[in-house]
């Protein structure tokens, strides 16, 4: 039995393999159970692990932001976070620690799903793919970090709306949802600019549409962090629209040096090789 699970983790191909990485559906398919099966199994390892750390570590990093604006607040307000219901601490023990595993083990299920499809991808899209995989990351985790460092103003800001006669009580499940919503947008917006200069190497937008756009972009930057942001406060937002401002820009100089290396490019090709030659 334990030989057998082995096997299915392997995910061996009963097939030759083509020189193009070619492979049978089948062999495809036992490929993908294979990757399936060992992001699972590392994902439940891991799980297993946050359970023990749940308390010490999850719960803190979590309640951190929450305490920090009730410290700011002092006095001013009286706020209290609590859990509701029998099952609500047992769902909020599975619930961190299952997201905390799945943010623990992203490089590897990445991998496994990037493994994957990288066989059936041309020379030239591997190259962008390696590129995008190495950049994709860390601007992502740029995007929670700096969501994490604005979500105690943003509390604070919200939490201080209660008025002066009442006490503020946060249920807790619904405070976890806000933080990881908070956090994903901020890293999922960092990416956007990663996605224009895609599709400027795609050839799909160039840096001269950016620039005669760049106003309009700039407003809808500013507009989709005051929709996106979770919190209502101003700090937030700007917090969230002047990094992706800066990265736009950046992504519009991008899109015209490969305009530009388009441009020579076909030039060079347009021209014959006596126009070519200095002779």
């Amino acid at each position: 039995m334990l030989r057998g699970f082995l096997r299915l983790l392997k995910g061996a191909p009963q097939q030759p393999i083509g020189p193009d990485g070619r492979m049978p559906l089948g062999d495809h398919l036992r490929e993908l159970r294979a990757r399936l099966l060992r992001s699972v199994l590392v994902f439940v390892v891991v799980f297993i692990g946050a359970l023990f750390v749940y308390e010490s570590l999850l719960l803190e990093l979590v309640m951190a932001p929450y305490n920090d604006a009730r410290e700011v607040l002092g006095a001013d307000v009286e706020t209290k976070a609590y859990m509701s219901g029998a099952t609500g601490p047992l769902m909020l023990l599975l619930k961190l620690s299952a997201v905390a595993a799945i943010v623990a083990t992203s490089p590897y299920w990445l991998y496994q799903i990037w493994a994957f499809i990288l066989p059936g991808l041309h020379q030239k899209e591997k190259k962008w793919s390696r590129i995008f995989a190495a950049v994709a990351g860390p601007l992502f985790l740029g995007g929670v970090a700096l969501g994490y460092y604005v979500l105690p103003k943003g509390l604070e800001v919200l939490i201080d709306f209660t008025p002066a006669q009442m006490e503020n009580l946060v249920e807790f499940g619904e405070y976890f949802s806000f933080f990881t919503r908070m956090l994903l947008v901020f890293g999922i917006a960092m990416e956007i600019p990663l996605f224009v200069v895609m599709l400027s190497l795609a050839g799909v937008i160039s840096g001269s549409t950016l620039g005669r756009y760049r106003p309009w972009i700039i407003v809808g930057t500013f507009l989709f962090a005051a929709v996106a942001t979770p919190s209502t406060d101003p700090f937030s937002m700007l917090a969230l629209a002047l990094p992706m401002v800066l990265l736009f820009l950046a992504a519009e100089v991008l899109a015209r040096f490969i305009d530009r290396f388009r441009r020579a490019k076909q030039t060079a090709a347009a021209l014959g090789d006596d126009e070519l030659s200095p002779l």
